[in-house]
């Protein structure tokens, strides 16, 4: 039983509990001998009594501990003390996704890809350790205060689904895979589903699948197909769409091979957003059946066939070659004596281009006879085909000169009538452009397409939004108490069924906040704080969006959805709209610090400007390492569209160097209560690079004061071995005898922790 206060692994002390899951409690916790604060996950004690699936929990959070990368939550430790299995992890403050999602409705496009776009980084990273997580879920994706975004719970769901756990200890079963929910193998490609289907609840606010129980909701994984996101929601790109259909491919060969590709993808979705460029290849398709047909047979069986010597191929060749000729000159004094009796200029040049095209294609027919090596059936060919050939290409050019001269006059007569208002350099007439300009103006006047509004009383107003957005209408929700609907029922709608409207138009639903609703406080003219604060009293979900305004001062409300005074349920999404002051044809910069540089790239073109010179300097803090250290422009400051920004990209620390300048003093009862004085004791102290910085033997403690320098990191430990002995002692038995205890000798070794001091 884990209570506060409690110390475990004799360095972490419990200090509050953050969280539950299935399978475990997250508690935050202090390590002692790092003085950091770390989050430990125990696991319940329900799966601690099952050695198989411990066994495997502790091979595959090991595993995990070695991933370091800053979209992981990384994994410090693993341990078990009196039957408490636990892990400790990287403290992380912040919200799950999950948390954020239903805080905001949904997401934007851009923050969904981003946010997809480091999710699938972590992944990659774990990927590249052979490690898969299994159970990819919002619930288990945090967005830190600084907005970094952070995968944790690597190495539980293997141990978990080794052991056949059900679905409501693993997690939901509305983002696995199909593979996974037919109890089959899975790879990394069932994290990229995951994946897929967490985007499509960030873009949409809902899952793709849902049903009364997880068998419901597992069979349509494995059977249905994947709805398009778009139908949620229509303004997401089609890039966007297309990479959710094809992480979500049923069979794991269509989906995404790798991380990689993905991540690929996804930037690319950023700069072209509307640009079809993803592609779903079907791997059967190169290998399935395809039918032959009978010239391919035919040309089959001609290539088989044997033939005689090469002498005598090539001497059938040479009677061909002669046959032709004569054939040709023969072709020739036809056309010529044809063209001399009609003397027509226009059929002299018919007969030029046939006799052109008949040489080409005899030529053609050369070559496929050397190919096939058959003579006799050469020669059966051009008999029969010379004149079918010579009638059908007289026929093709006719239709061609007819065509040609019925598009002259149409479009002489339709310049003459005005019908055709451009000339031949495709520029439109100035009597054109008048003409073109009437027409726009007759068509201002007509009438937008109607829709038929739909009964839409003592429906669910979730159901019935959907139900007007595929209509083309704009619906605008009303609250107002009620003892005869149910909370979240529309009572009634501002356009009767069976009414036509324009398309577009915004249908007003009235909506029942049950008989005990909350007013909504006026919060338009408030600072953001203070509407949070307002709002937050309340109990109402805050979906905060921003638009430029020429007299609400920037930061404050500019509008709030429901309105003031209006009575809606508790908890309640209430939408405010926040000022970002007059708005400015300049763009606003936007935080590079934290990102690397094909991230920062992503960010920058994003928002409309570019990447100018990336530097390589060092940095203080170790933990932008790799990362962009410095930007040209203050963030948040507005600069003309197109601005170029550099950036640093920080190799880490200059080389900075520490002191080992105290004294060693001899174990404490805490570390070996055995330990005698005057014991012989081989003292080693070591950097956490691996060097050695001293190793000595002494008796008597404390050892002087050391003065090493020049040491590379910051923290090592002291190596204390020595060998514990108890003395030979003699015994008076009963019976007035003497016996004698032999004394013992056992080896001893453990480590202290030391911090070393900056230079």
């Amino acid at each position: 039983m884990v209570k506060i206060g409690l110390i475990i692994g004799e360095r972490y002390e419990i200090l509050e509990k953050i969280g539950t899951g299935g399978m475990s409690d997250v508690y935050k916790a202090k390590d002692h001998k790092l003085n950091r604060l770390v989050a430990v996950k125990v696991l319940k004690q329900e799966f601690s009594e099952n050695a198989n699936f411990v066994s495997k929990f502790r091979i595959e959070a090991q595993a995990a501990a070695g991933l370091m990368h800053p979209n992981i939550v990384n994994v410090y430790d693993v341990g078990e003390e009196n039957g408490i299995y636990y892990i400790v992890m990287e403290l992380v403050e912040g919200i799950t996704l999950k948390k954020y999602i239903e805080k905001k409705a949904r997401l934007s496009v851009k923050e969904a890809v981003s946010i997809a776009i480091q999710v699938s980084m972590g992944i990659e990273a774990a990927h590249n350790n052979h490690i898969i997580h299994r159970d990819i879920k919002p619930q288990n994706i945090i967005i830190s205060k600084e907005g970094k975004v952070k995968v944790t719970d690597f190495g539980i769901a293997k141990a978990a689904t080794s052991n056949t756990i059900t679905s409501n200890v693993m997690g939901s079963v509305h983002y696995t895979s199909p593979e996974q929910a037919r109890g089959g193998f899975s790879d990394e490609k069932s994290d990229i589903y995951s994946l897929g289907v967490t985007m499509f609840e960030m873009l949409t606010g809902r899952v793709p699948f849902n049903g009364e129980t997880t068998v419901a909701i597992a069979i349509k994984h494995i059977q249905e197909e994947m709805p398009s996101p778009r139908e949620y929601v229509s303004e997401i790109p089609i890039s966007v769409e297309q990479i959710v259909f094809k992480c979500c491919q049923k069979s794991p060969d269509r989906r995404y091979q790798s991380m990689g590709e993905l991540i690929v993808d996804l930037k690319r979705s950023l700069m072209t957003p509307d640009e079809d460029f993803v592609k779903v290849i079907d791997p059967d398709e190169d290998g399935s059946t395809k039918t032959i047909s009978d010239s391919d047979m035919e040309r089959i069986k001609k290539r088989s066939r044997s033939r005689g010597s090469m002498e005598e191929a090539m001497h059938l060749r040479k009677e061909a070659d002669v046959i032709r000729n004569a054939k040709r000159r023969q072709i020739v004094e036809v056309e010529e004596e044809e063209d001399e009796d009609e003397g027509d200029a226009e059929e002299e040049d018919d007969s030029e281009e046939t006799e052109y095209v008949y040489y080409e294609d005899d030529e053609e027919e050369e070559d496929e006879e050397e190919e096939e090596e058959d003579e006799d059936e050469d020669d059966e060919e051009e008999d029969d085909d010379y004149d079918p050939k010579m009638e059908r290409l007289t026929t093709i050019l006719a239709v061609v000169a007819a065509i040609l001269i019925g598009c002259v006059v149409l479009f002489l007569v339709g310049r003459a009538f005005g019908v055709i208002d451009t000339n031949l350099f495709g520029k439109k007439t100035e009597e054109g452009q008048e003409k073109e300009e009437e027409k726009e103006k007759e068509e201002e006047g007509e009438p937008k397409a109607q829709v038929e509004m739909v009964a839409v009383t003592g429906k669910n107003v979730d159901e019935v939004k959907v139900t007007l957005l595929n209509l083309g209408l704009t619906p605008e929700i009303e609250y107002e108490e009620s003892t005869e609907y149910a909370q979240g029922i529309v009572m009634r709608a501002s356009v009767e069924p069976g009414v036509k409207v324009d398309e577009g138009s915004n249908v007003v639903l009235t909506v029942s906040a049950g008989s005990e609703g909350v007013e909504v406080p006026k919060v338009v003219g408030l600072s953001e704080a203070e509407a949070m604060t307002e709002l937050g009293k309340r109990n109402f979900v805050v979906n905060r969006t921003e638009g430029h305004d020429a007299y609400i001062k920037a930061g404050s409300i500019i509008t709030q959805s429901p309105e003031a005074g209006s009575k809606v349920p508790e908890g309640t999404s209430v939408t405010v709209r926040v000022s970002l002051g007059p708005e400015e044809t300049k763009v606003k910069v936007p935080e590079l610090i934290g990102r690397d540089e094909e991230e920062a790239m992503a960010i920058l073109i994003e928002a409309g400007l570019q990447l100018g010179t990336v530097s390589e300097v060092n940095h203080e803090n170790p933990a932008l390492t790799g990362l962009v250290c410095y930007q040209s422009y203050s963030v948040d400051a507005y600069v003309e569209p197109g601005t170029v920004v550099d950036i640093n990209i920080s190799l880490g620390p200059a080389q900075a160097t520490y002191k080992f300048t105290d004294s060693i003093v001899a174990p404490t009862p805490e570390e070996d209560p055995s330990y005698k004085a005057g014991t012989l004791v081989t003292v080693t102290v070591m950097a956490d690079d691996g060097t050695q910085l001293l190793s000595t033997q002494a008796s008597s403690f404390p050892i002087q004061q050391q003065n090493i320098t020049g040491i590379k990191v910051n923290t090592g430990y002291i190596i204390f071995q020595y060998v514990n002995t108890t003395d030979t002692t003699t015994v008076t038995n009963e019976d007035g005898s003497v016996s004698t205890i032999e004394g013992t000798s056992q080896n001893k070794e453990f480590r202290r922790p030391v911090q070393f001091t900056a230079e």
